[in-house]
């Protein structure tokens, strides 16, 4: 974990907790994460694994289980990463013990360690980080003969229990109670009050790197930096979006499983491409915008944002989608063509849009709602009623924007599933009156028409019950 940096009432600065461990004549208790070593050691093991992109796809599964919910919490997440990486890549034990002379030199606090070399009482590690990894690491730092506390891999004890359970069990709370205790993180409070002489500091050079942060995934700048904390995949992407490309083309399909298939690997090429686009908008806006809306994690960098990798994805999943789709008969080259000039489309137009002034944007922002609603269709056919509830579905993404944009102030909160499901209403009745009932009275029409019910469900129920009558007069009651 990254160090806190909720202020304590132990907390020094580097200079002072240098001075006062050199002058220190009993024992010494030294963190060793971000303290003895400027660097996480858990965050850099897992970050030693090969192949890297398996071990994220693993890591990014494991977070959306989150097993550790019934093993403690968070307090044993680190427990359950580790055990998977050594089970399923054992070779990076050996690994991390290759680099781990490497990222000590790198990571090196120099001045703490030359303090505490020097000092009569040779300094205890006490670490939450777990034994295999941060024993070879210790040695490497130039402290090879330091007792070392740490957590087992092998039992979840220690994590539940928290570094002072663990420090007393090994040594003792009287030992405890004699310490100097130098650590780095606010989730030390109950040792460093248990101790003799707290010492909290936060090391200007120390660092949290994120294990694999390197290595670029579809999806994690949009869940790190665009909409953190959103979950915007699932609740915007996965639950609209792709909803709506389903039941729009559902009713023709004669394979509907390998349809459903296919358009999902045509939304991972299609979301692989408009993410792209986040990341140059956020760019565009660092550089050009007096007062730019960036997420805090965008100053971070915490994912890796490479030029060509995402159209490599793109490409790839886009034609497995276009096989998919076309299994029961030859692809088609023209169908291959297709799908990449929407791809190509959708970051040009993005890319024209970051680079306007806001007021233009009110426009260019209906094409890229268009974008998404509608890029299937250049490989899928809809029903009518399906290109109705895309067109109510775009009418209501922009409307808001278009309001947003005017007033220059704040997104209206703005019932959106309602407005939505108004929109589709009064499409579905212009398609009726043009082409004639028959062409609303289908199963895709009633499936599009229940989900939008389903949807707008709270908004419907809030409108209905704020809604008053004018022309009924409220008389008092008589005592």
């Amino acid at each position: 974990m990254s160090a806190s940096f909720s202020p304590t009432l132990h907390d020094v600065s580097p200079e002072v907790a240098l001075a006062v461990v050199a002058e220190h004549q009993g024992p010494v208790l030294v963190d060793l994460d971000e303290t003895l070593y400027l660097s996480n050691s858990t965050e850099d093991f897992i970050d030693s694994v090969a192949p890297r992109l398996p071990a994220l796809l693993l890591l990014r599964l494991l977070e959306l289980i989150r097993p550790w919910r019934w093993t403690g919490g968070e307090a044993t997440r680190d427990i359950w990463r580790v055990r998977l990486i050594c089970l399923l890549f054992p070779w990076t034990m050996q690994r991390w013990k290759v680099r781990v002379a490497d990222l000590a030199a790198r990571y090196r606090n120099t001045r703490l360690i030359d303090v505490l070399s020097a000092s009569s009482a040779r300094p205890v590690v006490a670490t939450i980080g777990f034994v295999p990894i941060v024993t070879p690491l210790v040695a490497a730092l130039g402290l090879p003969l330091a007792p070392i506390v740490a957590a087992r891999l092998h039992t979840l004890a220690d994590r539940r229990g928290g570094k002072l359970e663990l420090t007393c069990t090994a040594l003792g709370d009287g030992f405890v109670g004699e310490s100097l205790v130098l650590t780095d993180s606010a989730q030390d409070l109950p040792l460093l009050e248990a101790c003799a002489l707290p010492l909290r500091v936060i090391w200007p050079l120390a660092q949290y790197r994120p294990a694999l942060a390197d290595v670029y995934l579809p999806g994690l700048y949009l869940t790190r930096v665009k909409r953190p904390g959103e979950r915007y995949i699932t609740r915007a992407i996965v639950q609209e979006d792709f909803a709506l490309w389903v039941l729009a083309s559902i009713g023709l399909a004669t394979q509907p499983f390998s349809h459903i298939l296919g358009l999902a690997l045509l939304l991972l090429s299609f979301w692989t491409i408009y993410e792209v686009g986040y990341v140059d908008n956020d760019l565009i806006a660092s550089r050009f915008e007096a007062d730019p809306k960036l997420g805090a994690a965008f100053a971070s960098a915490p994912v890796a944002t490479p030029p060509w990798q995402p159209w490599i994805w793109a490409f790839a999943t886009g034609a497995a989608g276009v096989l998919v789709l076309r299994w029961q008969t030859r692809v088609a080259p023209v169908d291959l063509l297709a799908w990449a000039g929407v791809l190509l489309a959708t970051h040009g137009w993005f890319t024209l849009y970051n680079r306007f002034d806001k007021g233009t944007r009110v426009w260019l922002f209906a094409g890229l709602q268009f974008a998404r609603s509608a890029a299937f269709v250049a490989l899928v056919p809809i029903s009518p009623i399906g290109a109705a509830a895309l067109g109510a579905h775009v009418l209501a993404k922009w409307v808001p924007y278009y309001v947003y944009r005017l007033v220059g102030k704040a997104w209206p909160e703005a019932p959106f599933h309602l407005t939505r499901l108004l929109f589709f209403a009064v499409l579905a009745a212009l398609l009726a009156f043009t082409s004639g009932v028959l062409s609303i009275l289908t199963g895709s029409a009633a499936a599009l028409l229940v989900w939008n019910l389903y949807r707008a469900r709270q908004e419907l129920a809030t409108a209905c019950a704020a809604a008053r009558r004018l022309d009924h007069v409220v008389t008092e009651p008589q005592p």
